[in-house]
């Protein structure tokens, strides 16, 4: 697994390195410390996964991470930042990040936060998942919606709803009695239908229109 590492702080970038660079399987091909640096990184190295910060000069985390999901759709994001207000992770999701850490986050946090981006799966961290459900809580009424959105089905909202608790393709097979094969062919019309990139975007999709409470 290729991986870049972006942070503006040179002690905190460096120390990402040297606990990245330990982890079985990982190499990290470039460290950069702001968003263009980032970006020029990626185009450079194309990686597998972005270890990113949100808050850097002349560009922040939040445009990079857009600007990364748009031109390099195999490149995925991760935010590790010390920031996990509202405004902060509803626009790292929307910009197209897959996982989302503070910085108190451990070696192993980072470590199962890398190689689920890796495979495109999203990995919140707990409290920045409860705070997520909290905003959308706050926003939509508590029942699940009458109708479905977008034209999705009631399997296709099991399947988001799935996703939304965080449930691996393999473990949403399990829990409806289907094949993996059938989930991913649910996934990739869950994707078309709501717009969503990945699933980051998928799951802050769910949370919006009150889905995350199906499946």
């Amino acid at each position: 697994m290729k991986v870049v590492i972006v942070d503006d702080q040179t002690l905190i970038r460096d120390g990402l390195v040297t606990i990245c660079e330990r982890l079985p399987d990982v190499e990290v091909v470039a460290a950069a410390g702001d968003g263009q640096q980032a970006l020029a990184a990626v185009e450079e190295h194309a990686p597998d996964v972005v270890l990113m910060d949100l808050r850097m000069p002349r560009m922040d985390g939040i445009e990079a991470t857009r600007a990364i999901t748009a031109g390099h759709p195999h490149t995925h994001v991760v935010v590790l930042t010390t920031y996990s207000d509202d405004e902060s992770i509803s626009a790292a999701l929307a910009a197209g990040a897959l996982g989302y850490l503070t910085k108190d986050a451990g070696r192993d946090d980072i470590d199962r936060a890398l190689r689920a981006a890796a495979r495109g799966q999203a990995l919140l961290d707990p409290a920045v998942h409860a705070r997520l459900v909290a905003l959308v809580s706050r926003q939509q009424p508590a029942e699940a919606p009458d109708q479905l959105p977008d034209g999705l089905t009631a399997r296709e909202a099991e399947v988001l709803g799935c996703m939304a608790r965080g449930l691996s393709n393999r473990e949403i097979a399990g829990a409806l009695v289907v094949s993996e094969a059938t989930v991913k062919t649910h996934v990739n019309r869950v994707f078309a239908k709501t717009g969503s990139r990945d699933r980051g975007q998928a799951i802050a999709y769910a949370h919006r229109h009150g889905i995350d409470r199906l499946g």
